[in-house]
């Protein structure tokens, strides 16, 4: 293992990032066109987070997305912000993170409290079924985040295609053309397909004890109401089981979006 892998399992291990949420804080969502844009990667739970540093083997992909055209997000190992870029064009982008795996091993109580957290009941069952509910759970988790900026306060460009992440949430109208109290459509696609009956969260940094929650529907679609203006996070987690000889039990995949509706 070198060095700096060594220092990813401690940090990962120390701060339990595994059984939390990640999300990204850009240095601005609303960044003029020709500007440099940081983005902080998060670990934490109710939007109270960590800093994440940027630790090369983690990351799988790591860009600026406007309109097909993609940009990456650069920076030296073990910086917080994680990554830095211009944004060139005015207009709707994406920064996306995508991670490479990370295997993780919790005692079997705690593994199913978390699995009832994040409305993994199905995965419990499973377990139950097949004799493992008193053995430690094993997994390996990527992450699959996103924020939405909206450079010059354009809201021209697209924002409802996908980045081609594992797990992705796109939403189905223009988060910063909602007013506070208004419905956001969503759709939730795993390997660019609809996926059905998976718990979507969103949580307001104003107020994170009240989330609002909604499963997905037969075309993994789903509408939450945001009663609040200002930072959002809204996450979904999809797990199953591994491939024979991955030396995990389950695998899961935890997509996030992360956007300022206006006030």
């Amino acid at each position: 293992m070198t060095r700096l892998a060594a220092v990813a399992a401690a940090f990962l291990l120390t701060s339990s990032a595994f059984a939390h949420d990640l999300w990204i804080e850009p240095s601005t969502f609303h960044p003029r066109a020709g500007e440099l844009v940081t983005a902080s990667l998060r670990v934490g739970q109710k939007l109270h987070g960590e800093p994440l540093p940027r630790i090369p083997p983690l990351v799988d992909r790591f860009l600026l997305w406007r309109n097909g055209a993609e940009k990456p997000f650069v920076g030296r190992a073990g910086a917080d912000p994680a990554g830095t870029t211009m944004v060139s064009d005015s207009g709707l982008q994406w920064i996306g993170y995508q991670s490479d795996p990370y295997p993780v091993t919790l005692e079997a109580q705690k593994f199913d409290d978390y699995l009832r957290d994040e409305g993994l009941e199905r995965i419990v069952e499973a377990r139950a079924k097949s004799g493992q509910s008193m053995t430690p759970g094993r997994e390996r988790f990527y992450r699959c985040a996103k924020a939405l900026l909206a450079a010059d306060d354009k809201t021209s460009g697209t924002f409802d295609a996908p980045l081609g992440f594992t797990l992705e949430l796109l939403p189905l109208k223009d988060p910063y053309t909602l007013k506070a109290g208004g419905s956001l459509p969503l759709s939730l696609l795993y390997r660019g397909q609809p996926i059905a009956n998976i718990l979507v969260v969103a949580m307001n940094r104003d107020d994170p004890e009240h989330p609002v929650r909604a499963r997905t529907d037969a075309k993994g679609r789903v509408s939450l109401r945001l009663p609040r203006a200002g930072f959002w996070l809204i996450k979904a987690v999809h797990m199953q089981a591994a491939p024979a000889g991955a030396g995990v039990d389950w695998e899961s995949w935890w997509a996030s979006i992360t956007f300022e509706l206006p006030k």
